[in-house]
């Protein structure tokens, strides 16, 4: 979502980060998104023993069992994950004051520092006008990295400004809208040669009730709520506003050469998966999803100090499909969707929206001092109905600023405050746990 997180939570930071300092092993938080390695500590040498006598092992017979050790899958001193809560406080015109807690514990199964560290992120809020997020994403590598899983369990009660489908909504058929949304979202994989990972994706949408908010103020049903009734019946899809489930599941690959995922220096990552959803899987429509989210990272100048980020995202779909499955420009909900990712930051979430999306995006990362960073970025997406009705001029447009506290030094755990600006007369803070991606 939109957060803007007021300084109870920049406070709890701070106090989190002091206490790394002094902490046998650091507090690890974790975001939309992600992770990676420091160097565990070597195991002490065993104690010399002196004599015969000490050396001696018990004796054994066939009669007698030999006690076999059981194998502990042990942690690093340094890797220990640590769940330590951060306040949560922020005020939004839809949402009213809100408060809650982020629990963001990162750590590597085994001692072996070569396998990337894993993270879960649960966020969750209440606000005033009786709105609700609870959002639990994970990245786990278990020992030997031979599995990754990805995904997201979420539940949302949220209010949104809907502005229609299209490339070209107006910002003047602005309608406020509420529903509850459950999310699961699970990746299974298993590793078929260094860095890449196929196996399977599922991915369950449960839509609620999609209601009008100030439905007083207007003396007729807004063109574009209406749209989602069955009286329109937009594009054969029959009434979308009195809840919709979709179900999807297909193959999936995945690419991760970064360095570190949680603030990746170097390295590539491409994500890559088809879903299809149909009634054999309890979906209300009949859908395939091909996306495909492609990253690229370098230091620039010769160190680390300044990094470029680079990405690229396309969400392409066929068959039928409900409004809040279409692609999504300005989509900074997070969550597993685009892998934790946010895009076209500037312009509000879903602002545009429709059956085929492509994004890309590009931010300049600078280390200033001690714990703090800055960062520029831009991009360009545009959606349509099918691929041959993009046009240069339906290009929009996103950019904007961003500051960043490294929370927690050992894993590159920043904390990040974006201002964006972009096309459709929109502009918004964003202050999240992780880097956009």
């Amino acid at each position: 979502m939109r957060f803007l997180y007021l300084p109870l939570v920049l406070s709890g930071l701070a106090l989190s980060a002091a206490a790394q300092s002094t902490a046998p092993y650091s507090v690890v938080a974790s975001p939309p998104t992600t992770l990676l390695a420091s160097a565990a500590e070597p195991a002490a040498a065993p104690a010399p023993t002196l004599g015969l006598l000490a050396d001696r092992q018990p004796a054994t017979s066939l009669l007698t069992p030999r006690r076999v050790p059981t194998r502990k899958l042990d942690f690093s001193p340094s890797d220990k994950p640590s769940f330590i809560p951060v306040p949560i406080a922020f005020y939004q015109q839809e949402t009213g004051f809100a408060v809650g807690a982020a629990i963001l514990p990162i750590w590597r199964f085994g001692t072996d520092t070569t396998v990337r560290k894993s993270n879960v992120r649960l966020i969750a809020w209440f606000s005033q006008k009786k709105q609700t997020t609870i959002q639990l994403t994970h990245t786990i590598f278990t020992p030997d990295e031979k599995f990754y899983f990805s995904g997201e369990l979420s539940y949302y009660d949220l209010r949104f400004d809907y502005f229609g489908i299209g490339n070209n909504t107006r910002k003047s058929d602005k309608v406020s809208i509420q529903y509850p949304l459950f999310v699961f979202d699970e990746k299974a994989l298993a590793k078929a040669a260094p860095n890449l990972f196929v196996g399977v994706r599922y991915r369950l949408t449960n839509l609620g009730d999609v209601e009008l908010r100030e439905a007083e103020k207007y003396q007729s049903v807004p063109p574009v709520y209406a749209q989602l009734g069955a009286g329109e019946n937009f594009r054969g899809l029959g009434e979308q506003r009195n809840g919709t489930i979709s179900s999807g599941v297909g193959p999936a690959l995945l690419y991760d050469g970064r360095d570190n995922v949680l603030a990746t220096y170097r390295g590539n990552f491409v994500d890559a998966h088809i879903l299809f959803n149909g009634g054999a899987l309890g979906s209300d429509y009949r859908f395939t999803r091909y996306q495909i989210d492609a990253r690229h990272f370098n230091p620039l100048f010769g160190s680390n100090n300044t990094i470029l980020a680079l990405q690229f995202v396309g969400q392409y779909h066929s068959g039928d499909v409900p409004f809040r499955e279409l692609g999504g420009m300005g989509a900074t909900l997070g969550g597993a969707i685009y892998n934790n990712a946010y895009l076209m930051r500037g312009i509000y979430e879903a602002r545009f929206r429709d059956r085929q999306f492509t994004t890309a995006q590009a931010e300049i990362r600078q280390k200033l001092f001690w714990r703090f960073d800055i960062a520029a970025f831009i991009a360009a997406g545009q959606v349509g109905y099918n691929l041959k009705d993009y046009s240069f001029d339906g290009t929009k447009l996103a950019g904007g600023v961003g500051a960043r506290f490294r929370f927690n030094r050992r894993d590159r755990l920043n904390i990040r405050l974006d201002y964006g600006v972009g096309s459709g007369g929109n502009s918004g803070i964003i202050f999240a746990v992780g880097e956009a991606f």
